[in-house]
């Protein structure tokens, strides 16, 4: 406070005719004493107030808060005599309380004690109560969910030494981990993956977003009303609660798990009021104004990097490359440093508390490698920041008051490779117009795709000469198709009918859509209803494959999409709400490349390449995940689909739910079996 009464010109500690030197000092401690007095017992009660607040606009009020808390602690010093500005006590505010933040640490490093204390108070009030009992001696274990980073990707930064701290688990003198490579399903993204490994079973999860013609709703994913829906969904079919039943935590993820303690967990951010936990995490961390202040700054400056970083990219015209502006630094700063230690901090309090087991997903890698590419520079100082929080985890595990067993994990990887729009000059969704018949803009009808399109519908039609502004579609049809993105997976529904169409239907209201898809040189392959065959894969060339003929030995226009790829799609063909048309882009398998049917660089959704190929990091203390190449381990049919677990010859764990299994079974290991639960009454009101 002296400092900066000396430096700013609307701060002082000083009557106007002037004080002595130790009426100065003793202004400003008792300011300074009055200030963190109000910080400590005021500041709580402020933020909690808040919970209901957006977290970015939390992140603003920081500052304005802290400046309110320094002018009444300057109206209350005793002297009287210490006056500032308004916006001058936001300055004053903020970096006092990065100062007591640093020196705060500073103190603490050598005190165990201490330190332990300070992290204390990230716990619920419910476990600091039980904190001075004794803790449980068998081992909690803590799955840390690095969104989007693959296998490939993970194994390359530890070769690197980009990651320090796995490195030292899987290759240091006394290795305590193994790597383990599994597969996803046909949909290789976080909401089919986590649901899978959360709650057992990904059942008709077909992509990102798909169109239920029963509902007439689009769902998302992460939409907090469709997670909330899965998430029951889920509950409902494997009549389990999920992963997290016995004393967990669920932080930061789209579901819940069947944790008792929910932090920023989408399926019930949708609530309002005091039964809104998902964002009990932000008053976890933001009650104390020093982490307030540090994230507020990290943000602004993550917001300037990243503008930074775009700049460079398109002055230096690299490809392929996506628009970066917008509110997307925004978005980017809050996933990589808001998200990052808000989770953080919860699962910090959650080994404090010596809960039993914590999953936590960190999207931060994800959001980058989206828009900058899965091996670019920018993606590669992410995953040095995510070592950083491990090598936190692992020091706060030898303060906790049980052993934890630190289980890191990836939900899906990323595909590299330019999007759809910028190879082709249109969209999936102006091709299938197109193909439809329908009107699509004059750019588009000046691309080679969509001319050929066109002129395959007058052909089909027989009508040579296109009349201005026609329409070649039949006249009967009510609706036209929404065409919905999930990475390289485009899905294609006609709402006006009731049910899934088949193969001879489309044919018959349009008749050239399926052969302008199935031969584009942007689609690897389509999967649609035969009323002959069943499921049917449509390629290039006219080729056309029964679902059930189709195996890793006769692989048909799957053959670029290896082992697998018959057993995932013949899967998604038996949901309920598989689209009308599904389509997969295509697949470099030379170079790994896909064409993303979103404005994305960095991929996933489908088959091809590193999308589909996530990791698993376990102690070894923990049985190999894979236990038997054919046999599943610790298999309970009462708690998965009939379509729960699919084996192939590259590897032993094929699909989300099957991870699961291999969770569920550590966690027994751990701590004895894990009773399944019915669903908790927050799942069931979900």
């Amino acid at each position: 406070m002296l400092v900066l009464a000396g430096v700013l010109p609307d701060f002082r500690l000083q009557s106007p005719s002037g004080d002595s030197a130790t009426r100065i000092a003793v202004t400003a401690a008792a300011g300074a004493g009055v200030f963190g007095l109000l910080s400590a017992l005021v500041w709580p009660l402020l933020v909690r107030t808040l919970l209901l607040v957006p977290a970015f606009v939390l992140g603003l009020l920081v500052f304005f808060l802290n400046g309110s808390l320094l002018l009444i602690a300057l109206r209350l010093n005793p002297s009287g005599h210490g006056d500032a500005a308004p916006e001058t006590a936001v300055v004053v505010a903020a970096v006092m309380s990065a100062v007591a933040s640093a020196t705060g640490a500073a103190l603490a490093v050598r005190d165990d004690d201490a330190y332990r204390r300070r992290l204390y108070r990230l716990a619920d009030r419910r476990r600091r109560r039980a904190a001075g009992r004794p803790g449980p001696s068998t081992p909690g274990v803590v799955f840390l969910q690095l969104d989007g980073v693959g296998h490939d990707v993970l194994r390359e930064a530890i070769d690197r030494d980009l990651m320090p701290t796995a490195a030292r688990w899987l290759d240091g003198p006394r290795p305590t981990h193994r790597l383990t490579r599994w597969r996803t399903d046909w949909s290789s993204q976080t909401g089919a993956s986590q649901l899978g490994i959360l709650h057992g079973t990904n059942h008709d999860v077909p992509a990102f977003r798909w169109y239920e013609k029963d509902t007439q709703e689009v769902m998302v994913c992460n939409r907090p009303t469709s997670a909330a829906e899965l998430q029951r969904r889920a509950v409902a079919y494997t009549g389990d609660g999920g992963l997290l039943t016995v004393d967990g935590a669920s932080r930061g993820n789209l579901f819940g798990g069947g944790a008792d303690e929910l932090a920023l967990v989408l399926s019930v951010a949708a609530r309002r009021g005091r039964d809104n936990r998902s964002r009990a995490g932000y008053f976890a961390y933001f009650s104390d104004p020093a982490n307030a202040v540090r994230t507020a700054m990290s943000f602004v400056a993550e917001v300037f990097r990243e503008t930074g970083q775009s700049t460079r990219a398109r002055l230096q015209r690299r490809r392929p490359r996506v628009g970066r502006g917008g509110l997307y630094p925004f978005v980017r700063a809050f996933a990589t440093v808001v998200e990052r230690d808000v989770v953080v901090a919860a699962v910090i309090g959650d080994m404090l508390a010596g809960r039993n087991a914590v999953y936590a997903d960190l999207v931060a890698y994800d959001e980058v490698a989206h828009h900058s590419g899965p091996r670019s520079r920018d993606a590669e100082r992410i995953l040095e920041r995510l070592d950083r929080s491990l090598a936190l985890i692992e020091k706060v595990a030898e303060h906790a008051p049980r052993p934890y067993r630190v289980v890191v994990l990836s939900d899906h990887g990323q595909s590299p490779g330019e999007t759809f729009l910028t190879r082709y000059g249109l969209s999936l969704g102006h091709l299938v117009r197109a193909g439809c018949g329908l009107p699509v803009p004059r750019k588009v009808r000046r691309t080679h795709s969509g001319a050929e399109a066109r002129t395959a519908v007058r052909a089909a039609l027989r009508r040579p000469v296109e009349a201005r502004g026609e329409r070649y579609g039949p006249e009967h049809h009510r609706s036209e198709p929404l065409v919905l993105a999930s990475g390289n997976l485009g899905l294609v529904s006609f709402p006006d009918v009731a049910h899934r169409m088949s193969r001879e239907e489309i044919d018959r209201r349009h008749p050239a859509l399926l052969s302008t898809l199935a031969n584009h040189p942007g689609v690897g392959f389509l999967l649609v209803r035969s009323e002959e065959h069943g499921g049917l894969v449509l390629g290039a060339h006219g080729a056309e494959v029964p679902l059930d003929r189709l195996d890793d030995e006769h692989p048909g226009p799957l053959a670029d999409f290896g082992p697998g790829a018959a057993a995932a799609v013949r899967r998604t063909h038996t949901f309920p709400h598989t689209a009308d048309i599904m389509v997969n882009s295509w697949y470099d398998p030379v170079e790994g490349e896909v064409l993303a049917f979103e404005e994305q660089i960095g991929s996933h959704g489908g088959l091809g390449g590193a999308q589909g190929h996530p990791f698993l990091l376990s102690p070894l203390t923990l049985s190999a995940p894979a236990g038997a190449e054919t046999e599943p381990v610790g298999r309970d049919s009462a708690l998965v689909g009939p379509d729960s677990a699919l084996v192939g010859p590259d590897s032993a764990l094929v699909g989300a739910e099957r991870v699961h299994e291999v969770l569920r079974r550590w966690l027994g290991e751990c701590d004895g079996p894990q009773v399944p639960l019915p669903a908790t009454p927050d799942e069931q009101a979900a």
